[in-house]
């Protein structure tokens, strides 16, 4: 591809951001500065110097109409009654009662509390796309109950930040809620491509834990003195697992019969976490004010993020940023599968330096109509382009949940110990992606089945 000089101007806005992302300034607030910016930049070049890069302010102020398009689409109601379920959820105490009755269940196992610590994050996954509570949850109750049992530090370390990191995969989650509407495509058909990625990262996860455990028994011992499993053990772990398990099944299964929009089921789940919690005497009117709080908060985090992406991706077209990617792209002569690996292994690099807000909202838009046109499946690449941007958040340097489990973990637990703890369960995500592409119908099978 011939570059022209609009091509270098979008080059340098992306690598602008970049830059100022690593000096500290607010996400939201560059996205949107650095549109405004390149504008004033493209206009005095373009009159000083006698260029033609197309932009001015009439073409910048169309963004006022794409925010409101942005704003007025229902599909992004259920970020807000998605975020209340998962905050309601982590106030009800479901999680402690499982980690309790889980520790005894699989207490005589080598590694039995890790794979506890798994089961329940997929469980919270399931229920919550809130990766920092998830994290923190998970760090408070299973690091002090894995290491008092002399587990290795390492290990229980990188089980509680990718097990943590679940919820942003395992529908109802926020990120596929985002991918959907950035692209035009079916929230509900997400959710239901992503079920078995999700499903076979924790079952990756476990096998892992048992082969390690069997093979390095120092690092997940069994508890000594562990109490049998009886009668009255079997029956706790069943009343502290079908409360979660019925919420799930009211909100997922509603969207999988046909019975109600993810829009709609999101309320179904914001009004059963308040439930769950009402029933466990855990609800009181400050407790519903923090959780209302926090998801006022949470919810406009992300919208500024939204007006913020707009502007910048918006500048970005103009300046012929799409142009770029596309001819870059289609220009690569591995073919339609080569492309997709070019992209995923893109957007796994990029994890380790930008949120995955920011890599949804101004590079997934980019990339999703290259690969229509190159006749890649949508769904089954959105679900791989998912489980890619999983892994930003266990990637250094900016792998949130490595900061939300150092924060809550232990005194004694150094980051260097969270760092090697979460490097086999990037492994196992790259595999998880390498399975995914080679058998696409662990994506399109349950979307196919549910709509012909």
């Amino acid at each position: 591809m011939e570059f022209e000089a609009n091509h270098y101007m979008a080059m340098g806005l992306f690598a602008s951001f970049i830059v100022f992302i690593f000096m500290g300034y607010p996400v939201a607030w560059l996205m949107g500065g650095l549109a405004i910016l390149f504008t004033l930049l493209s206009i005095l070049l373009d009159t000083y110097f006698d260029t033609f890069f197309g932009l001015d302010w009439g073409y910048t102020s169309i963004v006022v109409t794409r925010i409101y398009a942005v704003m007025s689409n229902w599909v992004l109601v259920a970020l807000p009654m998605f975020i209340f379920m998962g905050i309601m959820l982590d106030r009800s105490g479901i999680a402690e009662d499982l980690m309790t009755d889980l520790a005894k269940l699989f207490g005589r196992m080598r590694g039995g509390i890790a794979i506890s610590v798994v089961f329940i994050g997929v469980l919270l996954a399931a229920s919550t796309g809130i990766i920092g509570a998830s994290v923190v949850l998970l760090a408070i109750l299973g690091i002090p109950l894995m290491l008092k049992n002399r587990y290795s530090p390492e290990l229980a370390c990188g089980v509680v930040c990718a097990t943590g990191t679940l919820g942003i995969l395992i529908p109802p989650s926020i990120m596929l809620v985002m991918m959907g509407d950035q692209i035009g495509i079916s929230v509900g058909d997400l959710f239901m491509g992503a079920v078995f990625p999700g499903l076979l990262l924790g079952l990756l996860y476990t096998t892992y834990i048992v082969s390690y455990a069997w093979f390095v028994p120092k690092a997940a011992p069994a508890p000594e003195n562990a109490e049998p499993v009886t009668a009255k053990i079997l029956i706790n772990v069943l009343r502290s697992t079908i409360p979660p398990a019925l919420l799930i099944f009211a909100v997922l299964g509603s969207i999988f019969f046909g019975i109600a929009t993810p829009t709609e089921a999101s309320g179904v789940g914001a009004l059963g976490a308040t439930l769950l919690a009402l029933m466990r005497g855990r609800l009181s009117w400050a407790g519903l004010n923090k959780v209302v709080q926090a998801t006022s908060k949470t919810t406009a985090y992300i919208f500024a993020l939204f007006v913020g992406a707009t502007a910048f991706s918006l500048v970005l077209r103009g300046l012929g940023g799409d142009e770029v990617i596309e001819g870059v792209l289609t220009s690569l002569s591995f073919g339609p599968q080569g492309v997709v690996l070019v992209v995923l292994l893109s957007a796994f690099i990029l994890g380790f330096f930008l949120d995955w807000i920011e890599i949804t909202l101004i590079i997934l838009p980019l990339l999703a109509p290259v690969m229509s046109s190159l006749g890649v499946d949508i769904i089954w690449f959105t679900v791989m382009f998912a489980v890619c941007l999983q892994t930003s958040f266990i990637t250094p340097p900016v792998g949130f949940a490595l900061f939300y489990m150092k924060g809550v973990a232990p005194k004694g637990i150094a980051i260097t110990q969270v760092y090697k703890g979460v490097i086999p369960f990037v492994v196992l995500q790259m595999i998880a992606v390498w399975v995914v592409f080679q058998w696409p119908k662990i994506v399109t099978w349950l979307p196919e089945v549910a709509y012909g």
